[in-house]
């Protein structure tokens, strides 16, 4: 019985033992669950935007009211109002009031625009805060510490011609600044500087400003306000060593991005026509594939050709022709010159898929024995170039020699009718001073 009682006591300490840990593991893991939450508290607090719940540290619309810390020695704050709005006005924690043209400029910078005001405070005064104006109900009133952007790098094969679609992203700190109505604050551009490398065409070439990135659904851009600006811009300059240099520029601060040089290779497309003196024979067009950067059997063409009398002629190449060459007949309409314009659509080595425009090509094709080429103008004011043979010229010259004599003769005979004028008014002068010598001799005879 000593022996059970024994057992029975040592089990009933064992599992108190065991519940007090159970108890002080639970503890341990809720102050830890405690102290997660904090964190993530802290970081959500150090999220630049305020949403307003009336409750924590934030702006609630119906009185726009927000709280500075003692801790921040400087903040940019970002109202969005009614477009065509007067600057908001703001209320310090002791009652003062900052407006557009009452500032201590060596403390304040202030910028508004017709959609939003941006202000810049050194040392801003701890405490309640509060915005007056017609700040839109729908945006966010943001905190701004530093805006940045994040681009995909460049692919690393990049081809003259080649119209490239790049993504950018921005971020205020390390959030993301989804606020459809930021696309109206900044501006994303994307320059390109040569590295004056001495081995590459491009050396000592200008900056180039290629494209402004776009965050309204036009163009290359997918969706408007969904905080992702798209850039599209053609490669169309000369080929060589660039650095890539993507520019944030804010009303009062700029930022810059830069990546790393990629090398722009030169168009791996080159055209060549093989002209026919029969006009009954067309001309023949070979377009070259350099198979260095990319893929032969993978390209397809889209182009046009426009003839000596200005008319056009779409054409296409498809994944029928294999190899490093396609050849398309062109028909041989007339004498003059040709155009050809033509886009491609292939894949690089590397896979990636691309569409390049080459270099328009353009070829004479001279006249015959029998055959002239004249210049004339339509209806329209457009000069075209007319193929003719020597009858219709000579023809054509007859009727302009014609033209010539008959204005000429016109001439000659103006020219006799004023002589015939000059004429007759010299003589009736000298009849005129005639009669007043007569005059004047018999009156003074008479006197």
């Amino acid at each position: 019985m000593e022996v059970k009682r024994l057992f029975v006591f040592c089990f009933v300490a064992l599992m108190s033992l065991v519940n007090t840990k159970t108890i002080a593991i639970q503890e341990v893991v809720q102050e830890s669950k405690t102290f997660i939450e904090q964190v993530k508290s802290i970081k959500k607090a150090n999220v630049k935007y305020y949403q307003g719940d009336n409750i924590t540290n934030q702006i609630p619309y119906f009185d726009n009211r927000f709280r500075i810390d003692a801790e921040l020695d400087e903040i940019t704050l970002l109202f969005y109002r009614t477009r065509g709005s007067r600057p908001i006005i703001l209320v310090r924690p002791d009652g003062s009031k900052l407006k557009v043209n009452n500032i201590d400029h060596s403390k304040i910078q202030w910028h508004d625009d017709s959609t939003f005001d941006l202000i810049k405070i050194k040392k801003p005064m701890p405490g309640p805060w509060q915005a007056i104006g017609d700040i839109l109900p729908e945006s966010q009133i943001m905190v701004m510490s530093d805006v940045k952007v994040e681009v995909a790098p460049l692919p690393e094969i990049v081809l003259s011609g080649e119209t490239l679609k790049v993504v950018g992203k921005l971020y205020n700190g390390d959030e993301p600044i989804n606020t459809p109505h930021f696309r109206n604050v900044v501006k994303l551009d994307v320059h390109f500087y040569s590295t004056n490398n001495a081995d590459y065409e491009n050396f000592g070439a200008d900056a180039l400003k290629l494209t402004s990135f776009r965050d309204d659904g036009h163009d290359l851009d997918e969706y408007a306000a969904d905080g992702l600006f798209t850039g599209e811009f053609r490669l169309d300059f000369a080929a060589g060593e660039w650095q890539p240099v993507f520019l944030i520029k804010l009303p009062m601060a700029s930022r810059e991005l830069r990546q790393k040089p990629l090398v722009l290779h030169k168009s791996p497309i080159h055209i060549a026509v093989d002209t026919s003196d029969d006009e009954n024979n067309p001309h023949s067009m070979t377009l070259s594939i350099d198979p260095t950067y990319v893929d032969p059997n993978s390209l397809v063409f889209q182009g046009k050709i426009t003839f000596p009398d200005k008319q056009v002629e779409p054409f296409s190449i498809m994944d029928d022709q294999q190899g490093e060459t396609r050849v398309k007949n062109i028909q041989n309409t007339e004498s003059g010159i040709y155009r050809i314009n033509v886009s491609a659509f292939g894949r690089t080595t590397s896979g990636r898929e691309f569409r390049l425009t080459v270099p328009e090509f353009s070829f004479n094709v001279k006249p015959s024995d029998d055959d002239f080429l004249m210049i004339t103008i339509d209806e329209n004011g457009v000069e075209k170039t007319v193929s003719i043979d020597r009858a219709q010229k000579l023809l054509a010259d007859r009727e302009a020699e014609l033209a010539q004599e008959k204005i000429a003769q016109q001439q000659a005979e103006e020219e006799k009718q004023m002589e015939t004028m000059i004429m007759i008014i010299a003589g009736n002068c000298v009849i005129i001073v005639i009669a007043l010598v007569l005059f004047f001799v018999i009156r003074r005879k008479k006197k």
